[in-house]
């Protein structure tokens, strides 16, 4: 350690006796140290802390107005996680006493009347304490700053490459990009107000790109055929939710987790119709649901090379019509109820 950095260390003195006072700054100052702070008034002591945030308080116990024990029971109120560095001045040389200024968070003492080699002693041994434990918290600090940024880049990285994988997909669809960030962006609108939490419809909004991203793995024939599906092409094209399911299995992470129950679902129906599963209602989860919901929503308003765009007021006739049979009524409701926002959305990310 740097020994200017003791000698530069704030000091708080804190006895009702001015002679006191007066004798230890003195005798500090011509040690060396630079910068002491003194109060006879002990009722001023825990404001001098907060204002200045000495290194080292030392305090005199028997003080009128608010004992040594008193100003400690105080300071501890307002630095409980910290390292209090206080030295006990105090005559008495009775064990309870010093057991008892221990137990209110005193670290040392110097019994009056002073030796002035060992007062100098345990308070530069005191500082370099201080000192040490504040770089300490210091050196934490800088390194849970770096591991949190650290997380956010591995965090920014992570939803990159699920936006890029969602992407991928949706180009070998004859689908835009944009497709997926309107849809993602509804799916957060409808799991918020449907009630589910800030953290999940986040998931939800970060997971659902890759709802699709099976669809790598059909062939050109089929997934890019302009006419409608034969019955075996149509069984090809809905190995699409078990084929995402697969790319996305396997990972531990929350959000991969989630966009493999997306992959899998989305195509499922509240009546039991849909598919890989052909599981119904509240068996399908909620995030499955959702996506149903507003896929097929973004889906129907967006002009394809194989179709025109529906209008907003024919696509929500259609949810309407299949509310209870495809999609989960209660969520429709939602959609619907919610519609303006979604409308916001669709605007801004409008295909060109």
């Amino acid at each position: 350690m740097d020994v200017k950095q003791i000698y530069e260390a704030a000091i708080l003195i804190v006895d009702d006796q001015q002679t006191n006072v007066a004798l230890a700054e003195k005798m500090l100052k011509a040690e060396g140290y630079k910068n002491i702070l003194t109060t006879t008034d002990s009722r001023c002591v825990v404001d001098l802390y907060k204002f200045h945030k000495p290194d080292l308080i030392l305090l005199d116990l028997n003080m009128p107005n608010m004992d040594g024990f008193q100003v400690m029971t105080e300071l501890k109120k307002i630095e409980s996680n910290t390292y209090l560095s206080i030295m006990v001045l105090t005559a008495y040389t009775d064990r309870t006493i010093r057991v008892k200024a221990l137990e209110h968070g005193a670290k040392d003492f110097l019994t009056k009347p002073f030796d002035r080699l060992e007062v100098l002693t345990r308070i530069k041994n005191m500082l370099e304490i201080r000192l040490l434990h504040n770089e300490v918290i210091d050196y934490n600090k800088s390194l849970e700053e770096k591991v949190e940024e650290r997380t956010r880049q591995l965090k920014r990285t992570q939803l990159e490459i699920i936006r890029r994988l969602g992407r991928a997909s949706e180009y070998r669809d004859n689908e835009t990009g944009n497709h997926i960030i309107r849809m993602s962006q509804f799916c957060e609108v409808v799991a918020r107000r449907a009630g589910l939490s800030n953290d999940h419809s986040e998931l939800i909004l970060h997971a659902s790109p890759m709802h699709d991203v099976g669809k790598i793995g059909i062939p050109d024939s089929v997934l890019l055929k302009p006419a409608k599906l034969d019955p075996d092409e149509f069984e090809i094209m809905k190995t699409h939710t078990t084929k995402g399911a697969e790319i996305l299995d396997n990972h531990d992470s929350e959000i991969m987790n989630l966009a493999r129950t997306i992959a899998l679902t989305h195509h499922e129906k509240w009546d039991g119709s849909g598919y890989p599963n052909g599981v119904s209602g509240e068996a399908i989860p909620i995030e499955g649901r959702i996506v149903a919901i507003c896929d097929v929503f973004d889906a129907l308003t967006s002009k394809r090379p194989y179709k025109k765009a529906w209008t907003v007021d024919e696509a929500v006739a259609e949810i309407k019509k299949n509310s209870g049979t495809h999609f989960d009524a209660n969520l429709v409701e939602v959609f619907i109820k919610h519609l303006d926002e979604i409308l916001k959305i669709k605007e801004s990310y409008e295909d060109v």
